[in-house]
């Protein structure tokens, strides 16, 4: 590697890499031992501060009774590979500081080479290095294994968690061990997080109630959104770095710093606010898909058939007008359900979509959309009600929620694909019957094919398609 020849035996890419890396950053691979940065004294204060101190009880726990078995020492390193921690085997730890892998010292690969702990650092992943994969000689007697440990609050690496020890010391179970390790020492800081947000919101909570209705929300000292009012006003984290800050909807929020967290306060305007964006696409697709803001909601058939249903309430017949207002749970049950509908079961499922969708979307008594809507079955009723056909074509790509059996969305099916097809055949579209006829609704339309068959000519790839077709649905029919 450093002559610049290739060998027989290439080393693992992961170490390859380290080495380049650690190469670039002018590493000398007869350098004797890793820098140290802190003094004994400065360790205590640092670690003292550090995230990981809290879980140490549970790493030596898990960790140091099969470092002395094995012969093995624990160590802690911050995010840049400083060790906080060296614990374990007394005389395996003497041997570690004649080499450096000691409290206070740095091993990020640009100051000691490849090595477990700065190159897991590097990759934020869990590495091995055993024996020669060490860059730097003086380390070619140890095996080393460390993983990676991120907040859960920030998604950072905050530090790894590793064993080392001589090589003959080398044991398979050192990798699945220390990266269990790490993932319960993130457990523990989630667990110690949620104690802390808890607290928070039991603390300050009467900032929020001292708005009085005026929208706001309870902030953690990194920005992660607490509690909000109303429900689903923000994402999860805000940005926290300016006192002011502009919201998804287009709204200005205040931001007070709290003696732990933030308050924030979007002061009520006169002008009204964006609407949310709400985008459905139930033609032809499943799932269903539903987009809020760009972000996509999960669905189930039953949520999206109440979309649909509130969708439709206000749009009329096809190339009516609108009407105003929402509609109860009754009228909701009647139009889902039939006659044997039960609002109970309406007022459910509406709890769990307003959940999924936010109160400001869905509102209440009676229940309606606040949004600006998009939906694929609308924009096909309107292209169809302004005498539109071939938009219309182009944008229906399939049946309403096609396993959907309420009334509601049925009837609907139903009239759009006949309303489609009527068009097409009426204006001999030869583009719009072609649309329809890719659609599961036109694929083994007899009529729509023949069509297409007499107005295709005849050194048109798609006549030879629409002509097989024609023919299947001739024989099954």
């Amino acid at each position: 590697m450093l002559s610049g020849t290739r060998t027989a035996d290439a080393p693992r890419s992961v170490i390859s890499a380290s080495w380049q890396r650690s190469l670039a950053a002018n590493v000398n691979p007869d350098l004797h031992t890793a820098p140290t940065v802190f003094q004994a004294d400065e360790v205590a204060d640092i670690r003292e501060q550090h995230l990981l101190h809290s879980a140490l009880p549970m790493l030596r726990e898990t960790l140091l009774g099969f470092g002395e078995e094995a012969r093995q020492i624990m160590i802690i390193c911050d995010d840049v590979g400083h060790i906080l921690w060296c614990e374990g085997s007394k005389d395996v730890r003497l041997d570690a500081e004649n080499v450096g892998l000691g409290e206070g010292t740095r091993w990020s690969e640009d100051a000691a080479g490849t090595n477990a702990m700065g190159t897991a650092l590097a990759v934020n992943s869990t590495v091995t290095v055993h024996s020669a994969e060490h860059l730097v000689r003086t380390y070619h007697g140890w095996t080393c294994a460390a993983s990676p440990v991120r907040d859960p609050d920030t998604g950072r690496t905050i530090g790894v968690v590793d064993l080392s020890g001589p090589l003959e010391t080398m044991h398979p179970a050192m990798v699945a061990l220390v990266a269990a390790s790490a993932r319960l020492a993130e457990s523990q800081l989630q667990v110690r997080l949620a104690q802390q947000d808890e607290s928070l919101r039991a603390r300050n909570m009467r900032h929020l109630i001292a708005l009085r209705g005026e929208p706001g929300a309870l902030l953690s000292p990194t920005g992660r959104v607490l509690v909000a009012e109303p429900h689903g006003l923000l994402p999860s984290r805000m940005d926290v770095t300016s006192d002011r800050m502009t919201l998804p909807d287009g709204r200005e929020g205040v931001l007070e710093r709290l003696p732990e967290g933030y308050l924030l306060r979007i002061p009520r305007e006169h002008r009204p606010a964006r609407l949310p964006v709400l985008t459905l696409s139930f033609l032809g697709t499943d799932p269903p898909v539903a987009v809020l803001d760009g972000r996509e909601v999960p669905l189930t058939l039953r949520h999206a058939e109440l979309l649909t249903a509130l969708a439709l309430h206000g749009a009329g017949s096809i190339g009516a007008g609108s009407t105003s207002g929402g509609l109860t749970a009754e009228q909701l049950a009647l139009r889902l359900y039939g006659e044997r509908g039960n609002p109970t079961t309406v007022r459910a499922e509406m709890h769990r979509l307003r959940a999924q969708l936010g109160n400001v979307v869905l509102n209440t008594r009676p229940y309606r959309l606040h949004a600006e809507l998009r939906a694929d079955f609308l924009a096909v009723r309107r292209a169809l009600g302004s005498g539109d056909v071939r938009q219309a074509a182009l944008q229906y790509r399939g049946a309403l929620l096609a396993r959907s059996e309420a009334p509601v969305v049925r009837d609907e099916r139903d009239d759009l694909a006949a309303a489609v097809r009527r068009g097409v055949l009426a204006r001999h579209d030869v583009e719009g019957l072609w649309r329809f006829a890719q659609t599961d609704s036109g694929e083994h339309d007899v009529e729509v094919l023949e069509e297409l068959v007499r107005l295709l000519p005849g050194n048109d790839v798609r006549y030879a398609l629409a002509s097989g077709r024609l023919k299947r649905a001739l024989l099954d029919s």
